[in-house]
């Protein structure tokens, strides 16, 4: 897949965050990045075999002061090698990238692993 289809995945992906929570992103950049670095993979304590589809880089909203100004955008990362190597067809790739998304926004909002593993247990069920 191109960088720019994948681009596209992760543009509809965002589409379908619940308007409810989209209003509320703000100073936050998605970024898509072919791979993972080592940095990167050890920061976020990933054990070696294993990889990360995505990343959020920044201060959760829970923890942002109204006096906190002139700040860089947050980041969310995309990782698409990963993502397509997971992938068993193109429809399955599209759920991985919505469900790295959605994962990454919640750290957004403040929501720690557990959590976010929690929710997406619950979003999972409802699916059904």
């Amino acid at each position: 897949m191109t960088a720019h289809d994948f681009d596209l995945l992760v543009e509809r992906a965002c589409a379908k965050i619940p308007r409810r929570f989209r209003r509320k992103l703000s100073n936050l950049v998605f970024v898509v990045e072919a791979e993972p670095s080592g940095e990167q993979l050890r920061a976020a304590r990933v054990p070696p075999g294993r990889t990360l589809l995505g990343l959020y880089r920044g201060r959760p909203l829970t923890q942002r002061s109204v006096s906190d100004s002139f700040v860089m955008p947050d980041q969310i990362v995309i990782f698409q090698g990963p993502h397509e190597r997971m992938a068993r067809s193109v429809a399955h790739l599209e759920k991985l990238v919505e469900d790295t998304v959605w994962h990454e926004v919640a750290h957004y909002f403040g929501m720690d692993e557990a959590r976010v593993r929690r929710a997406e247990r619950r979003r999972a069920d409802s699916e059904l």
